[in-house]
């Protein structure tokens, strides 16, 4: 492949220009959570302003991958459990993930189930901020996003090779960029000026061993990531089911026992997300009377 048309799609893919920047009020916020004065009221007063993007972040806040036992019914105690990190995570997927839901079910009901396996690992392994690593599995494939929008034609072309050659998304993307999305979404996770501890389970979650600092988070992530593909939820054209890394696989240290028991209780939370996917795609679909 020519260097000179890699570092095109490199370049077009850093400046990207049709992705919906961030809502104003995440740099807002960002401003507030660097002030040791700012109150979480004052957090979940500004929130409140937008009504659309309240409640949406109340419903995925309530729903399965975050398993809290008591529905969560304020932005305060939204903020108070999962702390600004998530909270501004949480913004940019309502954000992100309406175009999502428009344009590829099946990688929105991917990414929701990621989540879903990200949370109960997690759990089962006593890691800190369960919270915030099930958020990294809910935006881990946020740089397919940005190459479908960005680059359309060549998105259509990786399509065309995962069908007609039988090759995984990740290599036909090698193959026809010099790049893949875990990169691209890394790039994006940077520019959202999101933490370390999101851009590296992003950036690493097919290959666990190029985090520097969070390797446990990007293991997670990338277990996660193998087993809902695994499970066939949310695949789309690519059937592809990538490796496991063994380094990561040593490092969550999981016995055969553990895996048969996240697996049943990833099933029973993952009825609840389908619910709660189907549920947006129908309020999204115009119904006689709202004409």
């Amino acid at each position: 492949m020519e260097t000179s048309k890699k570092e095109h799609f490199r370049r077009t893919l850093r400046e990207i220009k049709n992705l919906p920047t961030l809502p104003g009020i995440v740099t807002k916020l960002t401003k507030m959570a660097e002030d040791p004065d700012t109150t979480t009221e004052q957090m979940g007063k500004v929130i409140s302003k937008d009504h659309i993007l309240a409640a949406k972040l109340l419903r995925l806040v309530n729903s399965a991958f975050y398993g809290f036992p008591q529905r969560i019914s304020s932005l305060n105690s939204a903020i108070i459990l999962l702390g600004f990190n998530v909270i501004k995570s949480l913004i940019i997927s309502a954000s992100i993930f309406e175009i999502m839901e428009d344009q590829d079910v099946e990688l929105w009901e991917h990414s929701l189930g990621c989540a879903v396996v990200c949370s109960v690992v997690a759990k089962r392994l006593g890691l800190n901020d369960p919270e915030e690593i099930s958020t990294a599995g809910l935006i881990h494939d946020i740089g397919k996003v940005a190459i479908k929008m960005e680059l359309p034609q060549e998105y259509e072309e990786i399509n065309q090779m995962i069908r007609e050659k039988k090759v995984s998304r990740l290599t036909a993307e090698r193959e026809i960029l010099g790049l893949d999305h875990a990169e691209v979404g890394g790039w994006l996770a940077k520019r959202w000026n999101l933490p370390n501890k999101l851009i590296e389970p992003i950036s690493c979650h097919h290959d666990p061993r190029l985090a520097k600092n969070e390797q446990m988070f990007s293991a997670v992530v990338h277990f996660s990531n193998i087993v809902i593909r695994g499970m066939g939820y949310g695949h789309g054209d690519d059937i592809w089911v990538p490796p496991m890394s063994q380094r990561a696989y040593r490092l969550l240290d999981l016995t055969a026992v553990d895996i048969d028991e996240i697996l049943d209780e990833i099933e029973d939370k993952l009825w609840d997300v389908k619910g709660f996917s189907l549920e947006i795609q129908a309020e999204q679909t115009p119904t006689p009377e709202n004409d």
